[in-house]
């Protein structure tokens, strides 16, 4: 069995943003959702696609915006998805690039497993198949399709859409975002979500190809990849005590149970990342209690509870520890006036 998905937090910065600029407090929606905001600043930090679910769901509820997901795909750069990103913009034609990220893409999410396959006089750019394992939500899925369409538009240098794009999901009640954006035929309802392309554009010369520039970030991603393979593990026990934490300290056992390996092997694997299991308890409580005491309104008991103490002194022990200062004087001036 699989552990669980995870997927940088490069690309929810970029909800982040798309909230922001609709004056949702998108701040206290990834507090909800159970993500850490303070992992938004980081370039190599992951968030549990979980937890991306829930906040995306919770998204289109503030928001009021069904199609949020097509929006978002307009605060998307190169610089958002790294070396892949570049890699992608360097390429000397469409069908490389596409070929490319289905290599590349397991740095960005590994709920995210396209295909790119070629039928007749088309290429198909698959998404998700509709079979098994982890996968992204409809509001994400409608920001990926949205974002290949436009990095398509861009790279090929003039007017460039699908022939059709076929989409899970159901048909929302207003068409208009997607027509206006795919401009071509879109099929809600189907059995996978694919992107179909006519063949001859995706086999011309780009105009800002550099296979110098491509070789360079192949190497980059080929290094990152073997990186992530070693580390992996510390990544995905960091995603499962976010999720456990509000239920209670998680023990050793819990976590190597919800990984699907014995306490043991988990403790081997944590060995040889050079980890303990121990040490990142540790370190994923403080990092959210920095952020949680950041937050207005958020008692010292709340912060408590959510990090899985079993009561406020053991809290208070575990920050002085961690910071030289009781958690009632860090943060805001009211909660260290109140020292709630």
């Amino acid at each position: 069995m699989s552990s669980p998905a995870t997927m940088l937090t490069s690309w929810a910065l970029a909800l982040h943003r798309t909230l922001e600029l609709r004056g949702v407090d998108s701040h206290a929606l990834f507090v909800q959702a159970g993500l850490n905001p303070g992992l938004l600043g980081d370039a190599n930090a992951r968030y549990p696609q979980e937890g991306m679910t829930r906040l995306w769901r919770l998204a289109v509820e503030r928001s009021g915006e069904p199609a949020i997901g097509l929006a978002m795909a307009r605060q998307v750069s190169p610089t958002t998805f790294h070396a892949v990103g570049y890699r992608l913009n360097a390429s000397s034609t469409l069908r490389e690039a596409f070929e490319r990220l289905v290599h590349a893409v397991a740095l960005v999410s590994d709920a995210l497993r396209p295909a790119f396959t070629r039928d007749g006089d088309c290429y198909q750019v698959i998404l998700f198949d509709g079979g098994d394992g982890p996968h992204l939500c409809e509001e994400e899925t409608d920001a990926v399709a949205y974002l290949l369409v436009r990095f398509c538009r861009v790279v090929y240098g003039k007017e460039l859409s699908p022939r059709e794009v076929l989409l899970r999901r159901p048909a929302p009640a207003d068409l208009t975002p997607y027509a206006k954006l795919f401009r071509c035929k879109v099929t809600f309802g189907a059995n996978a979500d694919v992107l179909v392309y006519e063949r001859a554009p995706f086999e011309v010369t780009l105009p800002g190809a550099n296979p110098e520039l491509a070789r360079i970030n192949d190497e980059l991603i080929t290094r990152h990849l073997a990186l992530q393979a070693g580390q992996d593990v510390v990544a995905r026990v960091r995603a499962v005590l976010l999720e456990l934490l509000p239920q209670g300290e998680p023990s050793q056992e819990k976590v190597a149970e919800r990984l699907h390996m014995s306490a043991r092997s988990l403790q081997r694997r944590l060995v040889d990342s050079g980890s303990g299991f121990r040490e990142l308890l540790a370190e994923t409580r403080r990092t959210l209690a920095l952020s949680y005491l950041s937050e207005p309104g958020r008692s010292v008991s709340e912060i408590a509870y959510l990090l899985g103490f079993s009561d406020v002194s053991t809290f208070t022990r575990a920050f002085r520890r961690w910071t030289g200062q009781p958690p009632s004087r860090f943060g805001t001036p009211a909660r260290a006036r109140s020292g709630s």
